[in-house]
């Protein structure tokens, strides 16, 4: 199943944000934000829609503003013409 780009931004910063500064399991975290396990497993992964308020539940309880969980992925460097023929 193809993951949309922007979900799974939104899955990898939950994930380092949780990870990084709670310093918490998926378990701890969604008993934290009153979710279930499999539930913040699935956003993770982008695999989940999260409605705004969802969004919001869960910066809540990371202490973050929820423009932090919807940044961009840096995008890899293009290469060039050389590059790409070696």
């Amino acid at each position: 199943m193809s993951v949309c780009p922007d979900y799974r931004a939104f899955g990898e910063n939950l994930r380092a944000l949780r990870k990084n500064k709670l310093r918490q399991t998926q378990e701890q975290f969604a008993s934290y934000v009153l979710m279930d396990r499999s539930y913040i497993s699935g956003l993770e992964r982008g695999h989940r829609n999260p409605t705004l308020e969802i969004i919001v539940r869960l910066a809540q309880g990371l202490g973050v503003h929820p423009s932090e969980l919807l940044k961009p992925l840096p995008q890899a460097p293009a290469m060039t013409a050389a590059e790409s023929l070696g």
